[in-house]
């Protein structure tokens, strides 16, 4: 046996090993490192704020509470007043509902020509086992409610703590980061952490401006079939759609159908072609210009970073993927060399050649050649 094989032996099984427990760890601590991930990006969207704040002498941890304090109470408002509106428009549902029974059994009995009472309807379902079967599922399932709910204010509380933490401490950050940096990598470092702070706010304002036009075109729809609590549906619509990713706009749009339905169940499809219809509009006219305007990509590429980002992790994948492929693109940009593009209509989509065109002379000269050559040895 050679003298070397044993240590070579030893070696792969230390790699292995390694290579075993990195991944381990790294499937342990894929959470942590998720709400790490997005907490930075919270980091930098709100470090032109902090930053502005700071600049007229204002602390940064101050500032940067003072934000948060401004986010937190715009959040809970918002809360409150969905929470207030639809706990109203349950109770009027709920008070209506035999009504609604009623027309709904009349029609039925006008139509198929049968001959049901709400009693007997009312009856069949309070008795049903489906109804039985979905109260104890649900009288069971109340402890892995709470504890998702428990989970999910845990995870909020995480993110915050280090966004904040990223924003107050940004400056130290940074220091820290390019203090083990020669002074070549720390100007790098520096500009593409500026980029990614360009970008990340540039990615928040066009999603505001998008959650505004929104709310705007629904609330006019709302207002004109005459839905009650109509600015509020429309700042949900907005806002929901728009910040959250991939089922937002079926959670936004389903709010206002069961609004609509409570007036008439003709307005609830209404409602629901006019979001259908809107979605369309914002997803292939709307979004792809404000996306390559604010964050300067190209729109198909804005698309294929939200489905490549909703592959790899899911909704937050599909919330960053926009503003991190902008930062990538944008600080890359300066080490691709570029050229002068050649005056060629090809460039320009054009194929119509031009009277005189020295690439059509030379076309010519190539095939009359050819000829030539082919034309010789026939003529011995």
């Amino acid at each position: 046996m050679p003298v070397w094989l044993p240590r070579a032996m030893v070696m792969a099984l230390t790699l292995y090993g390694c290579f075993q427990l990195g991944s381990w760890a790294f499937h342990q601590l894929i959470g942590l490192l998720t709400n790490v991930l997005i907490a930075f990006f919270l980091a930098l969207a709100i470090e032109p704020a902090v930053s502005r704040m700071a600049g007229h002498g204002m602390r940064r941890g101050l500032a940067t509470f003072l934000v948060f304090l401004a986010v937190l109470v715009a959040g809970v408002g918002f809360v409150v007043l969905l929470g207030s509106m639809l706990a109203g428009q349950i109770v009027d549902m709920v008070e209506e509902f035999p009504k609604y029974l009623d027309s709904v059994i009349n029609w039925v009995n006008q139509t198929f020509r049968t001959e049901l009472s709400r009693v007997e309807v009312q009856d069949s379902l309070l008795h049903s086992d489906w109804l039985q079967k979905y109260v104890q599922n649900s009288a069971t399932g109340v402890l892995d409610v709470s504890t998702t709910v428990l989970g999910g204010l845990f995870r909020l509380l995480m993110i915050f703590l280090f966004s904040f933490y990223f924003a107050a401490d940004g400056p130290r950050l940074r220091r820290a980061l390019c203090s083990v940096l020669p002074p070549s990598r720390q100007t790098e470092v520096l500009r593409a952490w500026e980029i990614a702070v360009d970008k990340t706010g540039g990615y928040i304002y066009s999603r505001g401006l998008m959650a505004l036009i929104s709310g705007a075109a629904h609330y006019v729809l709302l207002v004109v079939l005459g839905v009650p609590y109509a600015p509020a549906l429309a700042v949900w619509v907005g806002l929901v759609s728009q910040f959250i990713p991939t089922i937002g706009t079926y959670l936004a749009g389903a709010l206002p159908m069961l609004i609509a339905f409570t007036v008439d169940p003709w307005y609830a499809l209404y409602v629901l072609g006019f979001v259908v219809v809107y979605q369309q509009f914002e997803n292939y006219v709307l979004q792809p210009k404000l996306t390559s305007k604010t964050v300067d990509i190209h729109p198909a590429v804005a698309f294929g970073s939200v489905v490549a980002g909703t592959a790899l992790m899911g909704a937050v994948g599909a919330l960053i993927a926009i503003p991190a492929i902008a930062t990538l693109q944008a600080f890359l940009g300066a080490y691709v060399k570029r050229y002068d593009v050649t005056d060629d209509p090809r460039v320009h989509g054009s194929h119509r050649w031009r009277r005189g065109d020295p690439s059509l002379s030379r076309i010519r000269r190539a095939l009359r050649g050819g000829a030539e050559g082919g034309a010789g040895p026939r003529r011995r």
